[in-house]
C-alpha cells in the first residue's frame, strides 16, 4: 500500500508540474509597467511633435529627449522585476536579448538618421537658394516607416513566443502602419506612430498588469 501511495503521489506531482509548465507557456506574466511606460512616452513624443508641426511652434527642447529620461525608470522597473523573479527561464533570456537588440537597433537608426539629415540639409538649402523653392523630396517623410518597422519586430516576436495576442496583434499593427506611412505626410506618420505605441505597448501593458495582479492575488490565497 505504501508503494502504491508513493507512485500515486509521484504521478500527481508530475501532472501538477506539467500543468504549471503548460500554463507558463500559454501566458505572458509581467507587471506590464515597462510596456505602459514606453507606450505612453512614444505616444506623447509623437503627438507633441505633431502639435509643433501643425501649430508652427517649437518646444524649448527636443521632445524626444523624454525617451532618454525614460531609461531611468525602466532600469528601476527591470531591477525590481528581476528581484520578484530571481530564476529566469530560457524564454525570458531569449526575449531579453530580443529587446536588447531592438534598443541597439533604435539607437543605430537614430544615429543614421542624424547623419543623413546632416548631409541632406546643406543640399536642400543650396537647392532652395538656386530654384527659389524647397525640394520636393523630404527625408523626414520617410523616417517613421523605419521606426515602425523596428517597433513591430520585438513586439510580434514577444507576442508569438509567449502566446500573448495583444502584443502579437500590436506588432502586426505596427507593420501595417509602416506600409501606410510610406505614402502619407509627416503629420499622419506621427499620428500613426502614436497609435502604434498605444496599441502595441500601452494597451498590452494594461492587460499584463491586470494578469499580474490576478496572479499575485491567487498566490496569496494559496499561501
Amino acid at each position: 500500500m505504501a508503494t502504491e501511495e508513493t507512485v500515486l503521489t509521484e504521478k500527481e506531482s508530475l501532472a501538477l508540474i506539467s500543468q504549471m509548465i503548460n500554463k507558463a507557456k500559454n501566458a505572458y506574466h509581467s507587471t506590464g509597467v515597462g510596456a505602459m511606460l514606453w507606450g505612453a512616452v512614444i505616444a506623447i513624443c509623437s503627438l507633441v511633435k505633431l502639435s509643433e508641426i501643425h501649430f508652427n511652434y517649437t518646444f524649448p527642447f527636443d521632445i524626444y529627449l523624454l525617451t532618454l529620461l525614460a531609461i531611468i525608470p525602466q532600469i528601476y522597473i527591470s531591477v525590481k522585476e528581476k528581484k520578484q523573479k530571481p530564476v529566469k527561464s530560457y524564454d525570458d533570456i531569449f526575449l531579453d536579448y530580443v529587446w536588447l537588440a531592438f534598443g541597439i537597433s533604435i539607437f543605430l537608426l537614430v544615429h543614421i538618421n542624424a547623419s543623413v539629415f546632416g548631409s541632406w540639409e546643406p543640399v536642400a538649402v543650396e537647392y532652395k537658394s538656386l530654384t527659389g523653392h524647397s525640394a520636393a523630396f523630404r527625408f523626414s517623410e520617410f523616417v517613421s516607416p523605419f521606426f515602425l518597422l523596428l517597433y513591430g519586430m520585438p513586439t510580434f516576436i514577444t507576442g508569438a513566443a509567449c502566446k500573448f495576442k495583444p502584443m502579437l496583434y500590436g506588432g502586426i499593427f505596427c507593420w501595417l502602419c509602416c506600409i501606410v506611412t510610406v505614402y502619407t505626410n509627416i503629420k499622419i506618420d506621427l499620428l500613426l506612430t502614436a497609435f502604434s505605441a498605444i496599441i502595441a505597448w500601452f494597451i498590452p501593458g494594461l492587460f499584463m498588469e491586470k494578469e499580474y495582479r490576478m496572479a499575485k492575488k491567487q498566490e496569496k490565497m494559496h499561501v
